[in-house]
This record gives C-alpha cells, sequence and structure tokens, in this order.
C-alpha cells in the first residue's frame, strides 16, 4: 500500500520531468534530409552528337530509321522515342536526330531526340463533319512528301473520281504535288476520266500489266512520293514491281468490285534506280476524310472553279441553297464541267454532316462512280 509520503515523492519526480521535457529546444530536433540537394533545371541536353535519321517504318513505339549516307544494303537503325519529345507523334517521313547506338547490329537500340521541321503533313480524317469524334480523330499519313501519287484502277475495281478529288484537295491543302497513276489500262481506255480532269491539266501515267514502268520512274526520281489508293487498284503490285525486293502482299478484288486490305502499315522504300528517290506505300483506303481542311481550303482542289468566285458575293457559301452564287453561271457558260461542280458541293455539304457517310468517296450520278 502506497503511503501519503510515497505519493508526494511521485508526484514530485513526475513535475520535474515534466519541466525537463519543456527544457528541449531546436537543437535537439532531428531533420530529415531530403532526396536530392541538386536544384532543379528545365535545361534540355542539346544532343549536339545527334546523327540525322529518316524514319521509313512505325511498329509498336518502335522506329525504323536510316541514315543519310548509308547505302541500299546497310543495316537500318531501330529506335525508340525519347522522352523528352513529350506528345511529338513521328511517322514515316520524319527526318530525326538520333544518339545512343546508330550502328544498326543485332538488338541495338537508338533514340530519337529532336524531329525537324516538316515540309510537308499529308493527313487525313475517318469523316468530313469536324463536330463527329471520327472528324475530330486526325491521322497524319506521311510527312515531307513531295508528291502525291493517286493510284487508281480503270476497271475491276471502276474509278471513283469522288475519292480522287479528295485526294486532290488533300494534296494541294498540304503543299504537294499530286500524280494520277492509273493501272489496269489493258482493262479499258482512260479517255472518260482524263476528260474530267482536262481543266486541270492534271499530270498522269498509265500502267499496263508487264509494260515498262520507264514513265513512272521518271516523275519518282529523286523525289519522295507517297502512294494512295483504294484496296484492289494494283498498288502492292506496282509497288512490287518498282521495288522486287519489297515484297508486298498481294490481293485480290471480290465479287463486288472491292479490294482486299493488302498493306497494313506505312512502309518507305527506297527506289533501286540511279537517280534515287523513295516511294511511301500506304495501306489502302475506304474514304480520305477531310475535316481537317477548311471550307476556304476545300475550294483549292477544285482550282478549275477557283476564277469563277471572284464574282461571287461577299461570304458566298458555294452552295445550291446560294441563288447569287457564280459558279452556276460559270458551268452553263460551259467553263467547267458540271460533275465538278457536283463534286465540290457534295464535299461541302459533308461537312455539315449531310450525305452518306459510309461511302464518301462516291459522286452520285458519274459514270466513272462505280455506283
Amino acid at each position: 500500500m502506497v503511503g501519503h509520503g510515497d505519493r508526494q515523492e511521485l508526484t514530485r519526480r513526475r513535475d520535474v520531468l515534466a519541466t525537463r521535457r519543456r527544457e528541449y529546444d531546436e537543437d535537439d530536433v532531428r531533420v530529415r534530409p531530403g532526396k536530392s540537394s541538386r536544384p532543379r533545371t528545365r535545361t534540355r541536353p542539346r544532343h549536339e552528337d545527334a546523327v540525322d535519321g529518316f524514319v521509313v517504318a512505325v511498329d509498336r513505339g518502335r522506329y525504323t530509321c536510316v541514315l543519310p549516307d548509308a547505302g541500299p544494303d546497310a543495316p537500318t537503325v531501330t529506335a525508340m522515342r525519347a522522352r523528352e519529345l513529350g506528345r511529338k507523334s513521328v511517322v514515316v517521313g520524319d527526318r530525326v536526330g538520333l544518339v545512343g547506338d546508330t550502328s544498326g547490329a543485332p538488338g541495338a537500340l537508338a533514340r530519337i531526340v529532336r524531329i525537324a521541321e516538316r515540309t510537308s503533313v499529308l493527313r487525313r480524317t475517318a469523316e468530313d463533319d469536324a463536330t463527329t469524334a471520327e472528324g475530330r480523330l486526325e491521322r497524319v499519313v506521311v510527312a515531307n512528301a513531295d508528291q502525291l501519287v493517286i493510284v487508281s484502277a480503270l476497271a475491276d475495281p471502276p474509278p471513283r473520281t469522288g475519292f480522287i478529288d479528295r485526294c486532290l484537295v488533300a494534296a494541294f491543302d498540304a503543299d504537294i504535288e499530286p500524280l494520277l497513276c492509273l493501272t489496269k489500262a489493258d482493262l479499258a481506255g482512260p479517255e472518260a476520266v482524263l476528260d474530267y480532269y482536262t481543266e486541270l491539266e492534271l499530270p498522269y501515267v498509265l500502267i499496263r500489266p508487264g509494260a515498262e514502268l520507264g514513265a513512272l520512274r521518271a516523275l519518282l526520281a529523286g523525289r519522295v512520293s507517297v502512294l494512295v489508293g483504294h484496296s484492289g487498284v494494283g498498288k502492292s503490285t506496282l509497288v512490287n514491281r518498282l521495288v522486287p525486293e519489297a515484297d508486298r502482299a498481294v490481293g485480290a478484288v471480290s465479287a463486288i468490285g472491292r479490294g482486299r486490305h493488302t498493306s497494313t502499315s506505312a512502309v518507305a522504300l527506297r527506289l533501286p534506280d540511279a537517280a534515287g528517290g523513295w516511294i511511301i506505300d500506304t495501306p489502302g483506303v475506304r474514304s480520305f476524310g477531310l475535316a481537317h481542311v477548311s471550307a476556304e481550303s476545300l475550294l483549292h482542289g477544285f482550282p478549275d472553279l477557283v476564277e469563277a468566285t471572284v464574282d461571287c458575293p461577299a461570304n458566298c457559301q458555294h452552295t445550291a441553297d446560294e441563288a447569287s452564287c457564280a459558279l452556276d453561271a460559270w458551268v452553263a457558260a460551259g467553263k467547267a464541267d458540271p460533275r465538278r461542280l457536283a463534286s465540290y458541293r457534295r464535299l461541302l455539304a459533308s461537312r455539315s454532316g449531310e450525305g452518306d457517310p459510309r461511302e464518301p468517296e462516291r459522286n452520285p450520278g458519274d459514270p466513272l462512280a462505280g455506283s
């Protein structure tokens, strides 16, 4: 049993301990050191030792590049994108800066640390209406192309001028020269297609099975050319003839006149000719959306109609509802093909969400549309 004296002694000891606790100062406090004493900086390495590269293929976060002075038999360089590039996309045709192991040896991996300013960018969307999710989804087809080769068969499947018109708009918007490549010329003549584009003076070349490709090779020499076209028009066959070692898959045309998709990704191929040059084969497409092209720039794909708009009133929308639009009188005077005006106005309507989005490359009533 604790007596009264013992209680007083315990109380006195607790008071002494409490007093001692209050005597601690800041020198007795332990401060946990920080993770690093180095000041943070936003200065990025300049990578002055980076070597130039040309992106020829993209596959699941890995980029196949060639060095400028590398010969046709030199190994390609596999690279990944550096973190400092952020969200900048790297596409076929890009000219990039590479650091790390650029030997091209098996298992070697370099890094892309910068992307050179692009001279041209060819884009497309899934739809024309920019208010839809598909219209806002913009795809960069290729960068730094000099020439857009629009591959169209003259038969099986039949040519569709609506699709060609779309490609022309995209080419002029990207400041890329167009070239019309008409395949399967042994099955049908080119007169109907050439008549449709007679006012444009559009350069073209005819391709027949087994015939020499000298005319086409001359137009491709020393340039970066991107090939686009519907599946089944013979694009992959043409690529294999131009670059035999390419070995691109070739498909057949179905009974309803549509080809199967054989090319699954864009790839740049070096032409074996002494004059040099590159062709970029792209997957076959069903449509070429133009939501990224403004309504004003849309007219640039129809240079045969541009002069008529000088007489249009201010803020004219050039639609069929515009009673004072000068395009109708221009066509009535025989200065442009009425099918061209119909195609242009159909693109304008498609931008507003009108028309059939499943077949945007068809021109209703056009005998060349295959409909």
